[in-house]
């Protein structure tokens, strides 16, 4: 089709309309405390949305909506790790305590990526990190694939979740 039949306005609609959010490939583990995040993050959302219906900001609305999407099928794709229990054994879930090669101590949990920040101590356990620790018990000495380069890293102790 010419671009002299296509209608300006719903083609300049469709250029501003946000992009969608990309899901991940991994399967959607999470933590029984992520999947309430997720779940609270959705009625947030759908509260906002309502809100915004009889505003004439159509930006604003279509992000939230987007978001909405994203997060419904987060919650409908999750996959609730058992509670870890195990100190023998990282699983999702676990506190890890771990040393790194210069010496250095660590405190990490590996979660689900939607609850993920790692500047708080939450690991996505399917980021390089969490992958080299799932699995691995006290004194295993693990290797974490880095893009700034292979590291050995020691698992010192783990802890249930709370």
């Amino acid at each position: 089709m010419s671009r002299a039949f296509v209608n300006e306005d719903q083609a300049a609609d469709q250029a501003n309309q946000p992009v969608e959010r990309r899901i991940s490939e991994q399967p959607n583990h999470v933590t029984a405390q992520g999947l309430t995040l997720l779940k609270q993050r959705v009625s947030e959302l759908e509260t906002l949305r309502s809100t915004l219906l009889g505003d004439p900001d159509k930006q604003r609305l279509a992000e939230v909506e987007r978001d909405l999407r994203y997060f419904s099928a987060r919650v409908q794709s999750a996959q609730v790790a058992a509670p870890a229990t195990s100190q023998s054994k990282v699983q999702i879930g676990s506190r890890v305590v771990f040393v790194d090669e210069e010496g250095h101590q660590h405190e990490v949990q590996l979660v689900g990526e939607d609850q993920a920040y790692a500047a708080s101590g939450l690991i996505n356990w399917g980021s390089p990190l969490g992958r080299a620790l799932l699995g691995a018990a006290p004194g295993d000495e693990v290797l974490w694939r880095r893009p700034a380069g292979d590291q050995l890293i020691e698992v010192v102790a783990i802890e249930p979740q709370a």
